[in-house]
């Protein structure tokens, strides 16, 4: 049975979104000189045209999934997480530092949890500034988290340019500045298709979004969170502890990204350098304001977001239009979604329908 589609349902809304960004991209294109078949051919073949597009396509939406699933129980408590990007950056740090630590004879199933686990409590501990500052001293979340990731992406910076932490030792003047390898231990095992570099981090995300579902739609702490997004002053007279659950939810979203960063780390090359994060963690927030609190939405957008930045690079490789055209096709994507919201949401006004008077006698 095929669903009555009004105007003002999602799907048409995300439909026409859709369509319109893709028309500014193929404008934008026909400007750098490039005809919408070519345009075409190369974004189809830095997606899905090969193992390996695929492969990088999977791991760039894995990621992208870790930050959306955190935002969302931060969001659905009625916080904004806006510091994915910092939160993510701590988590590559702490997990680079256990990672070049561990002895080479280490095996993967001890090796491999220690760095991912050291990167989801950096980021838990990162968001928990935001979140101390919030409930000790009513300090918005969005402006903490916010200007948290400025420190965060500079720590990366300072991590990776300094010989006592963790940059790797210098024998030249032409020896770069980033870490040390990760120990074998911890390196991320690959999902063993052929020709694929698509890791176990799909995998991760897929079965953390589940649960993340789960407990947002059938557990009682999913309950307590919508209460308090609703009316954190009914959900205090019900008895739900409203502080200490809504700063839990932000050291979880926190703990999300710092574990995106770690996956990032612990994949080929393996190793800490300034610029790693490659902006996951801002696009994981607009991934989540995308989805609306929805987990499958969630899977959709970032695979549709992982696709394009794969894209992207085939785009300026073989049809000579610039890369950040890709990034302007997101943009439009999000303003009119974000610009349609209320289209999607409000309802429309019902004339009044005039009583009639009594006349008198």
């Amino acid at each position: 049975m095929i669903p009555n589609l009004h105007p003002r349902h999602p799907l048409v809304v995300a439909a026409a979104a859709l369509v319109l960004s893709a028309c500014v991209g193929l404008a934008l294109a026909a400007l750098a000189g490039s005809g919408p078949a070519a345009v075409v051919d190369a974004l189809v073949d830095g997606t899905l045209g090969s193992p390996f597009a695929i492969g990088t396509s999977l791991n760039n939406a894995a990621l992208l999934m870790l930050v959306a699933a955190g935002f969302t129980i931060a969001y659905r408590a009625g916080l904004v997480n806006v510091g994915g990007e910092g939160q993510l950056c701590l988590g590559g740090i702490a997990a680079t530092a256990v990672g070049v630590s561990l002895p080479e004879r280490w095996p993967l199933a001890v090796g491999l949890p220690l760095t991912l686990g050291a990167a989801v409590l950096a980021g838990a501990l990162w968001a928990g500034v935001a979140a101390w500052l919030r409930v000790r001293r009513g300090t918005s979340e969005i402006i903490t988290t916010l200007l948290l990731n400025f420190v965060g992406v500079a720590l990366v910076v300072l991590m990776v340019q300094e010989p006592a932490l963790l940059r790797q030792p210098v024998t030249s003047s032409e020896t770069l500045p980033q870490s040390e390898p990760l120990a074998a231990a911890a390196h991320l095992p690959l999902l063993g298709l052929a020709k694929n570099p698509a890791t176990i981090a799909i995998v991760l995300a897929v079965v953390a979004m589940v649960i993340v579902g789960t407990m947002l739609r059938s557990s009682a702490t999913g309950l307590r969170l919508r209460a308090i997004g609703l009316s954190p002053t009914a959900a205090a007279r019900l008895g739900v502890p409203v502080d200490r659950t809504g700063a839990q939810a932000l050291c979880a979203a926190g703990g999300f990204a710092g574990l995106a960063g770690g996956l990032l780390v612990a994949s080929a090359p393996f190793i800490l350098v300034d610029g790693f994060s490659s902006g996951f963690g801002f696009a994981g927030l607009v991934v989540g304001l995308l989805a609306r609190g929805s987990m499958a939405a969630v899977a959709a957008v970032s695979l549709l977001f992982g696709l394009l930045v794969s894209g992207g690079i085939n785009l300026q490789l073989e049809a000579g239009v610039p890369a950040s055209t890709v990034t302007v096709v997101q943009s439009v994507l999000i303003i009119t979604i974000a610009a349609a919201a209320w289209w999607t949401t409000a309802r429309p006004a019902i004339p009044a329908v005039p009583t009639r008077q009594e006349v008198p006698a």
